[in-house]
């Protein structure tokens, strides 16, 4: 551990590595070839909770509206997109979703979520719109359609996967100007710019599915103008009145 300090490595790093280490001692201790294991008085290093990567508003709209092109594929990009950002959906949710999952009138998408969790969720009118106009020429994809029930088809007619939705995003990182961009940052966008407008936190938690409060709050990034906005609308203490100014 201390040459992996000296070597400056990341705490993260650190932690992986001392965990595998733990695990060979730990087996060892358990077949008898040691009495004692030399790992359990090692502090595993401080990892600190980074703050999940998002998107500015313009840069979340800039990502949805980058497939370009009038085929079937540009109409489920921008669908896919449109629906991952307006209702903040875990990758592996949105590839998962079915056409009876949609309730295009009401707005709302039924998601499976972790722990096969199920939650109704809003999506807002430029997802519909979106997902009215991808539906309309699904056929035209997958023609094949080996898996009917599925919203998200590829070229072949299956069920489009995770990899290929991540390969996506890919390839339009240079519409925007956040760099390495993920479809999950659409998820922490959604989170961050729902809060900035003045949801609260319960509501967002229950948009995205988590399980504790604690989880929503790392994945929302406000600023501080637009929490002070947010707060002046909000608290009823926030502007004094002349009666509460000394003086």
């Amino acid at each position: 551990m201390a040459h992996l300090h000296k070597e400056r490595y990341a705490p993260p790093t650190i932690a992986r590595k001392l965990s595998a280490v733990r695990a060979f001692y730990r087996f060892a201790v358990r077949a008898g070839l040691l009495d004692v294991d030399p790992t359990g008085t090692v502090r595993t290093p401080k990892q600190g909770k980074r703050a999940p990567r998002f998107l500015s508003a313009d840069d979340a709209a800039r990502l949805v509206e980058a497939p370009a092109g009038d085929g079937p594929a540009a109409a489920r990009d921008r669908a896919l997109l449109e629906l991952t950002y307006g209702a903040g959906l875990r990758v592996s949710e949105v590839v998962g979703i079915d056409l009876c999952d949609l309730d295009l009138r009401g707005g709302t998408v039924r998601v499976t979520g972790k722990g096969n969790k199920v939650r109704i969720v809003p999506m807002g009118r430029t997802a519909v719109a979106a997902l009215r106009t991808w539906i309309a020429r699904r056929i035209e994809l997958g023609s094949k359609c080996r898996h009917p029930s599925a919203l998200f088809l590829n070229r072949r007619g299956d069920r489009i996967s995770v990899r290929a939705v991540q390969r996506l995003v890919e390839s339009l990182r240079p519409a925007c100007t956040a760099a390495g961009a993920t479809p999950h940052w659409l998820r922490h966008a959604c989170a961050t710019h729902m809060l900035g407008s003045g949801a609260d936190l319960r509501s967002i938690q229950e948009q995205l599915g988590h399980a504790t409060l604690s989880t929503t709050q790392r994945y929302t990034h406000v600023d501080l103008q637009a929490l002070m906005r947010v707060y002046d609308q909000a608290h009823p203490r926030a502007h004094a009145t002349d009666n509460a100014l000394p003086g």
